[in-house]
């Protein structure tokens, strides 16, 4: 049996049309392909022994799925992003991370395959950044006055969700959190009210294909101002031991605000795998909640 190959032009899909207008973006088409179909020849012929090839066999034309994957990290130099950006490099999907820092100070392997674009989302040059971009992925969030957590939590990105949509970018994922069961003078915060601003602009902008995920405690090797803080040291053991006795504690998750002691804390490199299925799964979409993030990171998490 002889088999050859030939190789047809591409075909682009055409990108997923807008669900509604955007006020700070004027209309684009994204400038690469995020999905290439690839069609091939495939010419079989059988034969016995002693008998000819038959050269004239038909060919059989096979059209194959081939997906790139290209995301775009918000973020991406700071913990829970860096997390993203290596464990996405791990998996083969090229990386873009967009942060005021730009690249980081240390070294290693998977650095040096992350194309590091220092930059304000507020003032991103999108053209540049989203490019031929299958996903976006937004670590954004962080604490201050009122004005300043609502400012970085919610209308950062709702920013990056806007020029995300407005340029065609098929998936948008937010890293949210966990609102621990508390009362709801403490959730009017403006890091809660920003964090649910920026989730509900991702689920109508992406209503089958938005992900939010949210994460409580995030532990892992955190690196401030050139030290490395071991947060594992902690969390990894208080992790085991709150979901060893998860079913005993259950009947005390109504108490308010009881979740900032019985939640199990997650490791970022769950919150960063669990990110990589989403990107890789076209089904994955919705909030998901701590435990769904850990066993979704167990899929890819090899």
């Amino acid at each position: 049996m002889t088999t050859s190959f030939r190789a047809f032009p591409a075909v682009t899909a055409p990108p997923l049309p807008s669900l509604g207008p955007t006020a700070s973006f004027p209309a684009r088409s994204p400038s690469l392909p995020q999905r290439r179909l690839c069609k091939f020849g495939v010419k079989c012929s059988y034969a016995e022994a002693g008998i000819s090839d038959d050269s004239r066999s038909a060919t059989i034309d096979v059209v194959a799925d081939v997906r790139n994957e290209r995301i775009v990290v918000l973020g991406g130099s700071g913990f829970v992003g860096s997390a993203i950006c290596k464990a996405a490099v791990s998996k083969g999907i090229e990386v873009i991370s967009l942060s005021r820092s730009g690249r980081p100070t240390y070294s290693g392997s998977w650095v040096d395959q992350v194309n590091w674009v220092p930059g304000d989302v507020f003032y991103a040059n999108w053209d540049e950044v989203l490019v031929g971009a299958t996903a976006v992925v937004s670590t954004l969030g962080g604490f201050g006055s009122e004005e300043q957590m609502k400012r970085i939590n919610g209308e950062a990105n709702v920013v990056a969700v806007n020029a995300a949509k407005d340029f065609g970018i098929p998936k948008f994922i937010l890293i949210s959190v966990h609102d621990f069961n508390l009362p709801s003078f403490l959730l009017s915060s403006g890091y809660f009210t920003g964090k649910r601003k920026a989730e509900s602009e991702v689920l109508s902008k992406y209503p089958n294909s938005g992900v939010v995920l949210r994460p409580g405690f995030i532990y892992g090797k955190r690196r401030v101002d050139g030290f490395e803080l071991p947060l594992d040291l902690v969390g990894e053991p208080v992790e085991r031991i709150l979901s060893a006795v998860e079913n005993f504690t259950k009947p005390l998750n109504a108490l308010p605000a009881s979740d900032l002691i019985l939640t199990p804390p997650v490791s970022v490199d769950d919150v960063a795998y669990a990110v990589v299925n989403a990107v890789r799964d076209d089904d994955f979409f919705g909030v998901f909640t701590i435990e769904q993030i850990k066993e979704a990171a167990a899929k890819v998490k090899v």
